[in-house]
């Protein structure tokens, strides 16, 4: 008879947990240390109030983002409802990582201990990562300090919070900092008049802060209630001697763009650092695509012509646009290539940002026109085919289906052979949701980008010509002229054919416009709020 063998089953280590602060609404608060863990997370836990954009730019596409915030009828989860689904998200990814992204910082107002304890009690290994507080951050973009040599002591009071006691409110060298929802907010600040604060106390009430949609009103302690009665978010308001500082520390509510939607008729992949610089300069960017980028019907030509990269068919390369060098990178990892197979080839890129996007692949472009960042200006600084010089005769250009034959006629006529062929397909996008198309038509944009000639015909063909507030922004002269066919005034256009040159010149010609105003002693509007039923609130 055989020995019988006892088995025990075998136990799954579960995820480990790490709580970790998302910061107060600018994602460029997010820590180095966050960055890191969002990066490696096999699934991401977020209530209400931290961000989706953080997972988006910072996650694996293939996260598993679990929600946090509300039940499957719509209630609001309890914070012992959230720490059960951040112990069975744990469970659920054994051996893997598990952020719970919580807004702010994880150790204030977010419920940390119940999550963290549930962890413990279940044998779940978590660690904390402190986030920037929106008790410090949010003063700090409504240029309020906290402290000062008159006022040396902060109070911090959650609205609404049972037993809250404010005698240590009162002293006038004691900067408050009251922090929830605007009905509640108002409740304290009266309770802080009958604990014997004095009513005239400087008031500063942000909502939305540190975002590009953040606004601040200045008041007085026994009118500040008044200032929340319509209010839809959470606020932070500060009482005390420092918000007069405001009027002269104020630096974010106060960029040339601050508060502008502008209107960037791209599509999201291709608007990444536009988004940036808009953001860089106050304003907030709605990503419209205007076309779709789709493989060639027949790729058997582009294939060979990668083939003959590789084989020394060709002395150049030349890219017209970001997405020809998208469509190339993705046939060369098709083939098992990398950026060594350019080893010989010279390479032309028509303008800064196909050379970054030539450079972020490894690649640094032979030639990028000096001058006018186009077609034309490449062909410029082209140098003529020289059979004394030039080993080969022939140049590679990849390009749309609709490129025009501008740059293959002016290469021909240097004495170069020309292989023109389709790296991809340009399709006129869908049409945005309603409400976008009304807002693009009635002045609720501020401004739009024109970034292309194809983007113009694009944008008005899907959803119609932009009101005539909205400022007109074009890249080059070529796409101001496509822009005045249709009918638009162009109000700025950038020095340089670059996309961080467009957005810098927007960022001047809205100093411009506030400056103009304050000269003329009127209140800075933006070019919607100048519309007929345009709100007129003073940025």
């Amino acid at each position: 008879m055989s020995p019988t063998r006892s088995t025990t089953p075998s136990t799954k280590t579960p995820a480990r947990v790490a709580f970790v602060g998302a910061g107060p609404g600018d994602p460029g608060l997010l820590t180095v240390r966050a960055g890191e863990l969002l990066a490696t997370a096999d699934a991401v836990v977020i209530d209400q109030v931290a961000r989706e954009a953080v997972v988006e730019r910072w996650c694996r596409p293939e996260v598993d983002v679990v929600d946090a915030g509300h039940g499957d009828h719509g209630e609001r989860l309890t914070h012992a409802s959230r720490a059960k689904l951040v112990v069975r998200a744990a469970k659920a990814h054994p051996g893997g990582l598990v952020v719970r992204l919580m807004d702010g910082d994880p150790a204030v107002f977010n419920g940390l201990a119940e999550e963290a304890r549930a962890c413990a009690r279940a044998g779940i290994p978590f660690e904390v990562v402190p986030g920037v507080s929106s008790v410090t951050a949010v003063p700090s973009y409504a240029g309020v300090p906290l402290t000062s040599s008159a006022s040396t002591g902060i109070h911090v009071v959650v609205a609404g919070a049972r037993g809250t006691d404010l005698s240590g409110a009162v002293d006038p060298t004691v900067t408050v900092v009251v922090i929830g929802p605007p009905d509640k907010a108002a409740q304290t600040l009266d309770a802080l008049v009958a604990a014997g604060r004095d009513a005239s106390t400087p008031v500063a009430v942000t909502e939305r802060g540190t975002t590009t949609e953040q606004r601040t009103i200045t008041t007085t302690l026994d009118a500040a209630g008044e200032t929340m009665a319509d209010g839809r978010f959470p606020v932070l308001a500060v009482v005390g001697s420092t918000v007069t500082m405001r009027e002269t520390l104020s630096w974010f509510e106060t960029k040339p763009l601050f508060g502008w939607q502008v209107l960037v008729p791209r599509t999201k992949e291709q608007s990444a650092s536009t988004i940036a610089r808009l953001e860089h300069h106050g304003a907030h960017a709605a990503v419209v695509p205007t076309i779709s980028v789709e493989p060639p019907r027949t790729p058997q030509q582009l294939e060979r012509a990668v083939k003959g990269m590789v084989t020394g068919r060709y002395e150049w390369v030349g890219f017209t646009s970001v997405n020809a060098v998208r469509a190339i990178r993705e046939k060369f990892d098709e083939f098992g290539l990398d950026a060594r197979s350019f080893a010989g080839l010279k390479v032309a890129a028509v303008g800064g940002v196909t050379a970054q996007a030539l450079r972020d692949w490894g690649i640094t472009p032979d030639l990028v026109p000096s001058g006018e960042q186009s077609a034309r200006g490449l062909l410029e600084e082209w140098p003529a085919f020289d059979a004394d010089l030039d080993p080969i005769d022939r140049v590679f250009l990849p390009r749309a289906d609709i490129a025009t034959e501008t740059l293959v006629a002016g290469l021909q006529d240097m004495g170069w052979e020309v292989d023109d062929v389709t790296a991809y397909r340009t399709v006129r996008a869908a049409p945005p949701p309603a409400e976008v198309r009304d807002a693009i038509k009635n002045g609720s944009f501020d401004a739009v980008l024109f970034t292309s000639s194809s983007t113009v015909r694009n944008l008005v063909g899907i959803a119609g010509k932009p009101h005539p507030t909205t400022v007109v922004a074009c890249i080059g002269p070529a796409t101001a002229k496509t822009a005045e066919e249709h009918g638009l005034r162009v109000d700025v256009l950038a020095p340089e054919a670059t996309a961080d040159a467009l957005v810098d010149a927007l960022a001047d010609h809205g100093r411009s416009l506030a400056l103009a105003a304050q000269e003329a002693g009127e209140a800075v509007l933006r070019p919607s709020q100048r519309r007929p039923g345009g709100r007129r609130r003073a940025t």
